[in-house]
């Protein structure tokens, strides 16, 4: 629990922005939740690992070869765990690679902080003498990408390349539905740390609310991997929510330097207003908006799903890639650009 001494159920009948879920919702998440976290010796092992935010580096030997001083940063969506994170890299892997290297930051448990996002890519950049770097922004990831786009430059003198927008809100005004994430931040805003237990039968009515956008199996793949002990914890999440809650994009206008940026989406999510979210990007990072156009039509769900929807994105970043950052002619080893 957090400093809160008001009593749990009363906290809860506040947070009026919290979702309601089914009693056998509950009782399938809570029962999901003690099976998965009953190793408590492996949970306090990962836990205690990730308590920092570290680069996760995914080994690729096409962009190791050709591109060693570039690299792409994936900068995960809200509750995207460190395996999550990885794996949507290795799914955009036949794109990314053809411009440098794959990394992802994997968030600190303790919670959301800039600040030491910020130094864990400084640490990356310099131990690896990269001088090119590419952002994927995943969902509320471009929030994040873009915030230390502009960190990076002010305050280390590293200009990022590229910003790549995937269903990025560029605000809380942009989020459809923003009561699924109010009451979090109600509850985090006022100590409060909601249990496993709770928040089993959240993560599972809150896919259930939304399954219009994605098939039985993804609703039951992405419950319980929220539930298993990789994932972010509850605190991690809560930060998230309050970070969206509060991002203004204005702040950071006019100090991305010669930084590009796109923005890639689906006019049928169901998560963020496409044309609200494309429209604002673009209107205050005019001088870095380089594309707004290209959209994910096919991918399911339709909002931010290039790991399950690959096949989508994939020729998307091509494109992207080919007519921002065009390859040099001729053979010889290709270098950061």
């Amino acid at each position: 629990m957090g400093g809160s001494r008001e009593d749990p159920a009363r906290m809860l009948h506040h947070a009026a922005g919290l979702r309601r879920f089914s009693r056998r919702g509950f009782l399938i998440g809570a029962g999901s939740a003690s099976v998965l976290a009953g190793d408590m010796l492996f949970t306090r092992r990962v836990q205690a690992e990730r308590r920092v935010n570290k680069i996760l580096r995914v080994p690729d030997d096409t962009a190791d070869k050709y591109f060693p001083q570039a690299s792409w940063f994936l900068f995960p969506g809200y509750k995207t765990g460190w395996e999550e994170g990885q794996w949507i890299l290795n799914a955009l892997r036949g794109a990314l690679n053809k411009r440098g290297q794959l990394a992802a930051v994997g968030y600190s448990n303790v919670g959301l902080d800039i600040d030491k996002i910020v130094i864990a890519v400084v640490e990356y950049t310099r131990a690896r003498k990269l001088s090119t770097l590419y952002f994927y922004g995943h969902s509320f990831g471009g929030m994040v990408a873009t915030q230390v786009a502009a960190r990076l430059r002010e305050l280390h003198g590293i200009e990022v390349a590229f910003v790549l927008l995937d269903s990025s809100p560029s605000s809380r005004y942009d989020v459809l539905d923003p009561s699924w994430f109010e009451g979090v931040v109600f509850l985090y805003e006022n100590g409060f740390r909601f249990p496993t237990v709770l928040r089993g039968g959240y993560e599972l009515g809150e896919r259930m609310l939304h399954k219009n956008e994605r098939s039985w199996g993804q609703v039951l793949d992405q419950t319980l991997e929220q539930l298993s002990p990789i994932a972010p914890s509850s605190v991690l999440i809560q930060s998230e929510s309050a970070y969206i809650y509060h991002f203004d994009p204005r702040r950071f206008a006019g100090k991305l330097g010669g930084t590009r940026m796109a923005f890639i989406g689906n006019p049928r999510d169901a998560t963020v207003d496409y044309e609200s979210a494309r429209d604002a990007w673009g209107f205050i990072f005019k001088d870095n908006m380089a594309s707004d156009s290209l959209r994910t039509f096919g991918a399911r769900p339709a909002h931010a799903s290039p790991g399950w929807s690959p096949f989508v994105y994939r020729p998307l970043i091509e494109e992207l890639q080919d007519e921002l950052f065009p390859l040099p002619s001729g053979g010889g080893k290709r270098t950061a650009f």
